[in-house]
């Protein structure tokens, strides 16, 4: 009977070649095992599946490989919606998953930030939050073109590049950034063509506003009063754009023509204006944004009596909705410069008709916030809340001061530490890093944690973790 029940559990053989994925990696790669346990990293294949690969990349534990054949398809595979994805010579690079449905997208971006913050720091949420989720398509407000004169082809490329290549790919229409966005590629590589700087523009960037399209022409020399002309007609052409010229770095970007409506964007339920350069950060996905600023907010639970410091503040955007619910607010930022801007931020939507409560006082401070010490933390006062949101890096130096104040009771003298921290992600590995400090050395619990899909058919993981202090 036992050797009967064993004949019926055993996994038939695979026919030669085969490979049975069984995961996804961060990178949207499918991973599979051969017989001698050696990985094998598969673009294009999903997880469940059977397929035949080409190998392209051999090391002495794993490969990496290419989708060449489907024999067994996995029930989350759909139809990608862009014409220009896939594995073939020239697909655009600029999305990874659009052959996989999009609610299981979320789920394993879930698992990957589980996975970060189990296997990276031993940490896990006590509860797991329900994903912030919004469009799939037409979500990216944000975005850089490459432009490329390509001779051979007798045309200007304007687009993202081609998958795992320098070369720009060839598309002619993206369903990720907007529609109207999209209806400009064609447009733009016209213009381009006609222009006499067709080969010393080699970027342009995207940023809309609620209601302009910034466009920002990137050009390495002075450009003729014909291309500024023919700047102006696309302009006049294709009512809401905007163009701002670039001559060398982020700082020298002005806009071409003043007047007209305002580069900005809202956040109606707190009734904040935010007006940004192009250049500027701000989040790509405006839908999910709102949605995280409340999210963000109703988890911090700020209370009418409390402090808040906002770490890694930017233009204001978690600080100046903090206004309308703290006490007072304190945010901080790596730069003198981005410190103006939030304060002139803070100051034009305090002046602006406001319905409900006013805008607490803001504070604004300049710090280098990758060499923040115990001292300092002491210095800039105790707060009930903290709301950080690091770029990728994330927020070691924060964390280890926090750690250091609470094993070492004589720095901290009277100051006290957060109450709670909600901290927002852009990367899960560094995330899961600073949360292994907070967790094991500065006496904090994670309460909660989840993903945020801030960008749709793309491999990044966005999220958002609570800390609480306390058993």
């Amino acid at each position: 009977m036992t050797d009967e029940v064993d004949e019926i559990e055993k996994t038939p053989a695979l026919p030669e070649g085969w490979l049975e994925v069984d995961a996804l990696d961060i990178d949207a790669q499918g991973v599979a095992r051969r017989p001698d346990g050696k990985v094998v990293f598969i673009e294009g294949a999903l997880p469940f599946e059977l397929v035949s690969a080409k190998v392209n990349r051999r090391k002495n534990n794993w490969e990496q490989a290419t989708l060449t054949e489907l024999h067994r398809e996995s029930s989350q595979r759909v139809r990608p919606q862009c014409p220009h994805f896939g594995l073939h010579a020239g697909a655009c690079g600029g999305c990874k998953m659009q052959h996989l449905h999009v609610g299981a997208q979320v789920a394993i971006k879930q698992r990957v930030l589980e996975d970060n913050l189990w296997h990276l720091a031993k940490v896990k949420p006590e509860t797991v939050l329900r994903p912030i989720e919004g469009p799939a398509w037409g979500y990216r407000w944000r975005a850089r073109f490459s432009v490329r004169n390509v001779r051979k082809k007798g045309t200007v490329l304007v687009g993202f590049h081609e998958r795992k290549s320098r070369y720009v790919a060839d598309i002619r229409e993206c369903h990720v950034v907007p529609a109207h966005v999209s209806g400009l590629l064609l447009p733009l590589r016209e213009l381009i063509g006609s222009m006499d700087a067709i080969e010393t523009c080699p970027q342009i960037e995207l940023a809309c506003g609620d209601d302009v399209t910034a466009l920002v022409l990137r050009h390495l020399e002075p450009l003729s009063e014909g291309d500024i002309a023919r700047l102006r007609a696309f302009a006049l052409a294709h009512p809401g754009v905007q163009w701002w010229l670039q001559p060398k770095g982020p700082d020298t970007v002005r806009l071409l023509d003043a007047g007209g409506a305002q580069l900005a964007y809202a956040l109606p339920e707190f009734g904040i204006t935010m007006p940004f350069k192009p250049t500027d950060f701000t989040q790509v996905n405006p839908h999910i944004n709102r949605v995280l600023v409340s999210q963000a907010l109703r988890l911090l639970d700020v209370q009418p009596d409390d402090r808040v410091i906002d770490w890694f503040c930017g233009l204001g955007n978690f600080t100046l909705p903090l206004a309308t619910r703290a006490r007072e607010v304190l945010g901080i930022e790596g730069s003198e410069t981005l410190v103006a801007r939030s304060r002139e931020n803070h100051e034009l939507n305090k002046a602006a008709p406001r319905i409900g409560r006013a805008l607490s006082p803001v504070a604004f401070a300049a710090r280098n916030l990758f060499e923040i010490t115990p001292e300092q933390l002491v210095r800039d006062g105790p707060a009930q809340r903290w709301l950080v949101d690091p770029p990728r890096e994330g927020a070691f130096a924060l964390a280890k001061a926090l750690a250091d104040l609470h094993q070492q009771p004589e720095l901290r003298g009277a100051w006290t530490a957060p109450q709670r921290i909600v901290y927002v992600s852009c990367n899960p590995a560094t995330l899961a890093r600073d949360a292994g400090l907070l967790v094991h050395q500065a006496g904090y619990r994670c309460t909660a944690a989840g993903v945020v899909n801030m960008f749709p058919h793309t491999a990044h993981v966005e999220s958002i973790a609570v800390f609480d202090r306390g058993v």
